[in-house]
């Protein structure tokens, strides 16, 4: 506990709260082609499902706000020839889609308005709905459409033929031809529209110059068989992809678009399911979700300091193929949804899933929605084609929490500062208690014991410690016996060691510094008492000041013996001690080799 730290982040605590059978979308009839596209796609308005039909290929368009069990016949969307296997809402205008099919067509639609699905007709009545425009160039199928998030009407579309056409559907021309010579498997713009990343079956990871119709990059992807991923993650030069490796574990991997060679710190291991992970970014709090294809499961991260951190994942024991999540400025911020993704479920019912930051609040929380994009393109499509480039401008989300509409930043407005590296938040209590250990319970931090020598000169010390200090009054005597016996450079070589220098009266001898954790005697002070702060050895008798002075050679001798008497109790009793901690060093060693 002592080296855990605890990272900051508001959205560490994000959990997604799934939606009761009674308010999902219920008979609902997803298309069974196993064409691996998300099969479902969202906006705030609308959703647009690959339907299952007969007599061509259809898909339909369901109002967000019309929940619970669907009509036996609804108005679809229909006029491919064969199955329809991906559609896109375009960003800037949530009435307009574009749909590949397997007939290699790409149709432009647009939802009529008060659209409902709860017609006052006759079921054989129901009208369907017609395509608004027509992009035919690919001899194969269509297999992903993906409209600019930068620029106004640019489409892109992958199809069999290998190559992934952009379109001004405008003029209803393709532009561009972007020869890839493989199966494209996923693509992704890049904010400013400028670029695009394709993952394709010959596990090659491409980024494209689009207006230079080359790849700017071209390396190694994920090495495994199956399907491969990518996600251009916003604004940042970054692009995350899921895949497999040659053992088929499922992968994550981070890219530096300036240097894609290998990717970020290598490819991270998810788990061994079979199903593919299917990436979504969201660019307001910086999270990527990875929903698996063919399990319940969602897991996000946190995008910070150029790696992904781990926050939870949403489990669930019903398996998703297909799923789509909302643009930002479609969540329900009174209940601090920062993210809604809506699953297929049993290819019969989608499961709204909405992600929320738990906190208490009545007013609009800034810190976890910041400006976003709106409604207006940073561009025409002419403007593009012609080599312009620039970020679309941001809405305040504030202005959607009270409910006054759109309302745009000013272009000069100063972005967030960037995240710093936030300070660890560190279990104080309890790193001091592991730092600051009693001497007890840590005997190897100590000095080692000293020698046989050096306790002799330690106790010799001390006995010189205890000699009477006192001055003698002054009887006109300067050669009293007494003054002979008291002054420790008189005394035989023998009471100190060699090379320990002993100072005149409040002297502490250097030798007894080896023990720091035995407590040495107090100096002795001017009264007649001498007191000392060893809890087991005890003071000897005061000398008696009337017979030194007398010159009493019978006193003084009987003090020499009291003490050698403590000298040699002391020294026993120093034996013990050093023994002592010698076996707790012993143990210390013998639980740290443990």
């Amino acid at each position: 506990m002592a080296n855990r730290f605890v990272r900051s982040s508001k959205y560490r605590h994000v959990f997604g709260r799934s939606t009761r059978k009674e308010q999902c979308y219920d008979n609902v009839r997803v298309s069974k082609n196993a064409w691996d596209t998300n099969l479902v796609k969202a906006n705030p308005e609308y959703l647009a499902v690959n339907w299952d039909s007969s007599g061509g290929g259809a898909f339909a368009v369901i109002p967000v706000n019309e929940r619970g069990r669907l009509p036996e016949r609804i108005p679809l969307f229909r006029g491919h020839t064969a199955v329809v296997l991906d559609t896109d809402w375009n960003p800037f205008n949530d009435s307009l889609i574009a749909s590949g099919s397997d007939d290699g067509k790409v149709f432009l639609w647009r939802v009529p308005d008060d659209f409902t699905l709860h017609l006052d007709v006759p079921a054989d009545e129901v009208q369907d709905i017609a395509p608004v425009g027509k992009l035919s160039g690919h001899p194969k199928k269509v297999g992903h459409v993906l409209f600019n998030p930068a620029a106004e009407n640019v489409l892109a579309s992958a199809a069999g033929d290998f190559t992934v056409k952009i379109w001004d559907i405008e003029s209803g021309n393709a532009k561009l031809n972007l020869k890839v010579g493989e199966v494209i498997q996923s693509m992704s713009w890049s904010a400013n529209g400028s670029l695009l990343v394709t993952t394709s079956r010959d596990k090659k990871l491409r980024i494209w110059d689009t207006r230079q119709e080359k790849p700017a990059h071209e390396v190694a992807g994920h090495a495994g068989a199956k399907n491969s991923r990518a996600v251009w993650m916003g604004e940042h030069d970054r692009i995350a992809t899921t895949g497999f490796s040659r053992m088929s574990d499922r992968q994550l991997a981070l890219w530096d678009v300036r240097a894609p060679e290998q990717p970020v710190d290598g490819f991270q291991m998810l788990d061994s399911i079979s199903g593919v992970c299917i990436p979504f970014w969201d660019d307001g709090t910086q999270c990527l979700y990875l929903a698996g294809k063919g399990d319940g499961n969602i897991r996000y991260y946190e995008y910070e300091h150029d790696k992904f951190e781990y926050l939870s994942e949403y489990k669930s024991a019903d398996p998703q193929r297909g799923i789509a999540f909302v643009p930002k400025r479609g969540v329900n911020m009174h209940e601090n949804e920062v993210m809604r993704a809506y699953k297929t479920v049993n290819d019969t019912y989608i499961e709204p899933i909405s992600f929320i930051v738990p906190r208490r609040a009545e007013t609009f929380q800034e810190d976890i929605y910041p400006p976003t994009v709106g409604l207006k393109p940073a561009m025409s499509g002419q403007e593009w084609f012609e080599g312009a480039e620039g970020l679309p401008p941001k809405i305040s989300m504030e202005s959607l929490y009270e409910g006054q509409g759109i309302k745009e930043v000013a272009a000069d407005a100063p972005k967030p500062a960037p995240k710093k590296a936030p300070e660890p938040i560190k279990a104080p209590e309890v790193k001091k208690e592991v730092a600051e250990p009693s001497p007890v319970t840590t005997p190897a931090m100590r000095s080692p014991p000293p020698s046989m020598k050096e306790q002799g000169a330690t106790m010799m010390a001390v006995a010189d410690k205890f000699q009477d200090t006192e001055p003698v009054e002054d009887d006109g005597d300067d050669d009293s016996s007494f003054e002979e016996v008291q002054k420790p450079a008189e005394r035989t070589s023998a009471a100190k060691p060699a090379g320990v220098e002993t100072k005149k009266q409040d002297s502490t001898p250097a030798a007894s510094k080896v023990w720091e954790d035995v407590e040495a005697p107090e100096q002795p002070k001017a009264a007649p008492t001498r007191k000392t702060t060893d809890p087991v050895v005890k003071s000897p008798k005061p000398i008696d000041d009337a017979a030194a002075s007398a010159g009493d050679d019978h006193s003084v001798q009987g003090e020499i013996k009291n003490m050698k008497a403590m000298m040699a109790q002391q020294s026993r009793q120093i034996n013990s001690l050093t023994e002592t901690i010698s076996e707790l060093v012993a143990e210390v060693k013998a639980l740290k080799g443990s």
